[in-house]
């Protein structure tokens, strides 16, 4: 008889510029607080930042505070966060193209989906009540608050993939961000790259098994090849 058990594949999606875009809500909600606080930001340091926790970009690339000031970076990042979700709530949002497509289709097949994100556990969940997409994903998503370091460390992959028990050799990751790809080549996982937020040029060493413009080219099939 032949084994119809579903594939050990596991599908873990990064959340911003794979399946939905709100590009243009975090840069807005970014530059509003630089506005706020009378603080610098550059779109080259905001491009940068796209990907990186708060508690990275703040210190690191925005040059806000310190790392060592804990408070002040939790304080502003808030800030920005609730700016964000207002846009959010005010402009509406839409699944990516072929993105319902593919976790319809994954789902059919038995193959389970996750989601790691830099981006807080409130955020993942306005997102995916706004999309729809939280009846596909249920609790299988990770955030910021789940794991101790962001990306390009690969705890927050780890997590997306153990709470859909899958060992990290049976999962692909669909990233947009270098420091994503980065992340899930760290888990040991295959990674493939969209070309959302970054052109395909910049993923031709980064390592990314597959490099695609949007999700209407991936199917079951085409991911279980990756394995």
């Amino acid at each position: 008889m032949a084994d119809s058990s579903p594939p050990p594949l596991g599908v873990v999606f990064d959340l911003d510029g794979v399946l939905i875009d709100s590009h243009d809500q975090h840069e807005r909600s970014w530059f509003a607080l630089a506005e706020k606080i009378g603080k610098p930001l550059t779109p080259e340091q905001f491009k940068e930042s796209f990907g990186m926790r708060n508690e990275t970009c703040i210190p690191d690339v925005f040059g806000w505070t310190t790392r060592e000031d804990k408070e002040g970076i939790h304080e502003l990042g808030e800030r920005k966060e609730e700016l964000y979700r207002e846009l959010l709530a005010s402009d509406g949002l839409e699944p990516l193209p072929g993105v319902m497509a593919l976790v319809e289709a994954l789902t059919e097949k038995g193959i389970p989906i996750s989601l790691g994100s830099s981006t807080s556990r409130k955020n993942i969940e306005v997102c995916f009540a706004t999309t729809g997409l939280d009846l596909y994903f249920g609790e299988n998503y990770t955030g910021a608050e789940d794991v101790s370091r962001g990306k390009p460390a690969p705890d927050v992959f780890l997590e997306a993939a153990r709470k859909i028990g899958r060992a990290p050799e049976n999962c692909i990751v669909i990233e947009d961000a270098h420091v994503g790809v980065e992340a899930a080549l760290a888990a040991g996982m295959k990674a493939v790259a969209v070309t959302t937020t970054h052109p395909s040029e910049t993923f031709e060493k980064s390592g990314a098994s597959l490099v695609v413009s949007s999700l209407e080219e991936l199917s079951p099939d085409t991911l279980l090849q990756l394995l």
